[in-house]
């Protein structure tokens, strides 16, 4: 699972459509819709930051398992 997947599945599990996300985080509808569909390159820490506090989650929690094990 990807970063983009992550965020839409949480997205989805709170019921919000991604104009509402957009509201609740201040990142743009576009630049939501290219994460999700994996379009968008190098997102900043802090679009995911603004994306983790909208979706109620941490921002270690958007990132796929493969990128948390790294040492």
């Amino acid at each position: 699972m990807q970063i983009g997947d992550i965020v839409k599945c949480k997205r989805l599990d709170l019921s919000l459509i991604q104009k509402e996300l957009e509201s609740r985080s201040g990142v743009t509808q576009s630049m939501i819709s290219k994460i999700e569909n994996g379009s968008a390159e190098n997102v900043s820490i802090e679009v995911l930051r603004k994306l983790a506090k909208a979706l109620n989650c941490a921002l270690v929690d958007l990132l796929p398992e493969a990128d948390k094990n790294i040492q």
